[in-house]
């Protein structure tokens, strides 16, 4: 599911600032579970299409997965991270993996994308995948990789939602 919140107040700072590319902030959520067909390709689903637009970008993610980012936001984490300093070795070792592994994409007139080998063999995606909406992107998960994730986070959920009492939301 894709859902636009904009708020009238936070849609001018969000313009301004940059923070919500055209003044609406992206909203991925659900989950979905798909085939990669025999060329590689993966149908996104239908519901995070309009939010992702015609090009996207995938790179590596954190716990083994892919994150899928619309080209206006993977601009605006660019900026981002092409701030941190190159004196520390943490940040280079960061930035070298996550942009090495990004790939510019499109989607074709069935809503497939061809994901690159480098990305498929990072995330242990042989064919069957679960792709997920978290907020302002989506990721590309291994099925049985998700699985295991998904089940372990759920025991400890309630003790990380307490935990992120401290964060004011």
């Amino acid at each position: 599911m894709f859902a636009r919140i904009c708020v009238p107040k936070w849609c001018e700072v969000g313009q301004s600032g940059g923070k919500f590319a055209g003044g609406v902030m992206r909203l991925f959520m659900g989950e979905f579970q798909h085939s990669l067909d025999d060329k590689a390709r993966l149908t996104l689903p239908a519901k995070f299409r309009d939010g992702l637009g015609e090009s996207f970008v995938i790179t590596r993610g954190l716990d083994r997965c892919l994150f899928v980012y619309p080209r206006k936001d993977w601009e605006v984490l660019s900026e981002k991270l092409r701030a941190l300093p190159l004196t520390r070795s943490d940040a280079r070792q960061f930035l070298r993996l996550f942009f090495s592994g990004a790939a510019d994409c499109d989607l074709d007139r069935q809503g497939r994308t061809v994901v690159p080998a480098n990305l498929r063999e990072y995330a242990g995606i042989t064919q069957e995948c679960s792709v997920i909406g978290v907020g302002n992107r989506v990721e590309v998960w291994d099925v049985g990789v998700w699985k295991t994730y998904s089940d372990q986070a759920a025991e400890s959920f309630g003790d990380v939602a307490a935990g992120l009492v401290d964060l004011d939301l």
